[in-house]
């Protein structure tokens, strides 16, 4: 849960690197919570007011922390927009999101597996 705090604390923080760990716990408990508020949702009957509301609310921190994890990697941010690709953007942005970052300092900044070790 500290994973999904912590991403949200750094709510437009564009710079430094994430971990594998970081993202895949912040993606995991962010959609246990659109789930939950979908379904808050379709109960009171505002769908899909509450949906739109919190999607939006974490859009911000879900971009940062995909692009901090791409910095992990020694990629630009830009990368992120790989995702846009018909057919295959998805699987590649999935496997680029999986993939080990680098074990030493790069030009984003120190190794985040490094400095909680």
């Amino acid at each position: 849960m500290h994973y999904y705090i912590d991403v949200l604390k750094k709510y437009a923080v564009f710079s430094g690197r994430a971990r594998r760990q970081e993202y895949w716990m912040f993606v995991l408990f962010d959609i246990a919570a659109l789930i939950i508020v979908a379904i808050i949702d379709a109960i009171a009957g505002t769908t899909p007011l509450l949906y739109a509301l919190y999607a939006l609310a974490t859009f911000l921190p879900s971009l940062g922390v995909s692009i901090r994890r791409l910095h992990d990697q020694g990629k630009s941010g830009w990368w992120i927009l790989v995702g846009f690709i018909p057919l295959v953007g998805w699987i590649w942005a999935i496997v680029l999101m999986a993939t080990e970052g680098e074990p030493n300092p790069n030009q984003y900044g120190p190794s985040p597996k490094a400095v909680h070790a």
